[in-house]
């Protein structure tokens, strides 16, 4: 294996609730990794969840259409790149009191094209 082939995914956990400069806060991630030019990133939309700062489970049903959802970010790149963004993720979520996570791990990158 080379090199090249190592990167690190970043994963950032969010919920719908969780806003930075009137936009959702996922919102603003998105559009920050693509003007730092990292090479994608995807946002999935939980069903069910809760966090550390959470006093009860928030889960999409019918019946409760203001529920603070999870939100999961994923990015995959260059360490390097990856580290650089962390730094300005801080500062979104130091901007608000939002319950948010982050982690990074290592990884094989097989095909990017």
């Amino acid at each position: 294996m080379s090199e090249e082939n190592n990167g690190k995914l970043l994963r950032v956990y969010v919920g719908t609730k969780d806003h930075y400069e009137g936009s959702p806060l996922y919102e603003k991630i998105v559009r920050k990794a693509k003007s730092s030019g990292l090479a994608g990133v995807t946002v999935f939309r939980g069903i069910e969840g809760f966090s550390a700062r959470g006093k009860e489970i928030h889960r999409d049903s019918i019946l409760r259409l203001s529920e603070d959802l999870p939100i999961l970010i994923e990015i995959v790149d260059a360490e390097d790149k990856i580290r650089s963004v962390v730094k300005e993720f801080d500062k979104m979520f130091d901007a608000g009191e939002h319950g948010s996570l982050m982690t990074i791990e290592d990884v094989e990158i097989l095909r990017n094209v």
